[in-house]
């Protein structure tokens, strides 16, 4: 996402990023025709992605490339769009952007209150029958909406926000009849279904506070590792289906934040993050 909203860096750093991810393992690359600075510019991620790919001399073998459709960018805005013809066409359109016949894991990117739910999950469906994506996802949902959705078709992930500063995903929620539910992320892991942690460093500007955060840089100088990366490795550790989606604009960037997965939090580290306030303020 980064590589494509305001204060984007130029084509060819973008194109390094992606390389760097990909000399580094990366086997998932998560995008968005909403990854834009406006509706003209619908798409731009998903081709840039594409772009990259084509240019890429090693192996792609086991790469999945998930994109989103439901939202759009009028004057910059962010609106939801959940029609089942937007859906079908927004997928038609990202196709032909990332260049390829089926897509590997299609996103229905947020619920939007003027269409019922299971028309737009239907719509996924019926793209899926089509050979058009391999896999259906969810992105900004709640435990009853991939319940609701799971009824329709299988659902393989879901993708909400989850960081130190938003924390909703793994809280558990509370039913009508003022029961417990499971978190999110305790739900998928459940169900088996990939969580795809978005904004796991914040978001917006918040992630310019990790850097100073005292329990941050205190577990990073005992271990080697950046306050973003310590930050990441948390994110990981709130479940074995949990995969945050972090975002980077240089190789740099890129290289440091997948250093998490190598990252091993104490007990202790966990609890002291867990404590910890974050003001969004």
């Amino acid at each position: 996402m980064p590589l494509s909203i305001s204060g984007r860096p130029s084509e060819t750093q973008a194109i390094r990023a992606v390389h760097a991810a990909l000399e580094c393992g990366t086997t998932l690359i998560d995008t968005a025709d909403v990854y834009c600075l406006d509706d003209d510019d619908i798409g731009h991620n998903e081709r840039l992605i594409a772009k990259a790919l084509k240019q890429w001399p090693g192996s792609k073998d086991g790469l999945i490339v998930a994109t989103k459709g439901g939202l759009t960018r009028p004057g910059g805005s962010w609106e939801r769009n959940g029609h089942p013809a937007h859906l079908k066409q927004a997928c038609d359109r990202a196709l032909k952007a990332l260049g390829v016949d089926r897509i590997d894991l299609y996103q229905f990117h947020a619920p939007d209150e003027k269409v019922p739910f299971r028309e737009s999950v239907g719509a996924l469906a019926e793209l899926q029958k089509h050979g058009k994506i391999r896999w259906v996802g969810l992105s900004n949902v709640s435990v009853a909406e991939i319940e609701e959705a799971s009824a329709i078709v299988e659902i393989t992930t879901v993708q909400n926000r989850l960081s130190p500063f938003f924390r909703e995903a793994i809280r558990p929620g509370r039913s009508m009849l003022l029961r417990k539910t499971p978190s999110v992320v305790k739900h998928c892991e459940g169900r088996g279904i990939g969580f795809l942690a978005y904004s796991p460093v914040g978001g917006g500007r918040l992630n310019l506070r990790l850097p100073s955060h005292p329990v941050l840089q205190a577990i990073g100088l005992r271990i080697g590792a950046s306050p973003h990366a310590v930050t990441l490795a948390w994110v990981l550790a709130q479940g074995p289906t949990v995969i945050p989606i972090p975002g980077g604009r240089t190789p740099e960037h890129v290289a440091d934040a997948i250093r998490a997965g190598e990252l091993t939090l104490t007990t202790e580290d966990l609890e002291a993050i867990d404590r910890a306030e974050f003001s969004r303020s």
